[in-house]
């Protein structure tokens, strides 16, 4: 190794491992889902209870009731392993229920 090569090799840092791509275990997934579509599962109690209280309308009850449904079934999903189809559905069911009372509730 010649002098030009030890100070290359000095000046050049070593390549530490970078930030790695922290990604969840499986079985951190699931409980992520479940813990997220529980707390999907008491907003959408407590909005029913609101609306409930505010206006009683089948209407209200139903979009809110297939809300719980779908958090549930998210849960199960998940307890399952199927958590990236239970991300889509709970993803797309929320958001879905609050369009639907933004546009169909009076």
């Amino acid at each position: 190794m010649s002098t030009s090569d030890q100070d290359q090799a000095v000046d050049t840092p070593i390549a530490a491992p970078d930030a790695e791509e922290r990604r969840l275990t499986p079985r951190q997934a699931r409980r992520l889902r479940i813990v997220l579509s529980s707390v999907g599962m008491a907003a959408m109690a407590v909005v029913l209870g609101l609306r409930i209280a505010s206006r009683s309308s089948v209407l209200v009850v139903g979009v809110y009731g297939l809300a719980l449904i779908l958090c549930g079934i998210v849960i199960e999903l998940s307890r399952n392993g199927r958590t990236r189809l239970g991300s889509w559905l709970l993803g797309i069911g929320l958001i879905a229920a609050i369009g639907s009372d933004w546009l169909l509730i009076p």
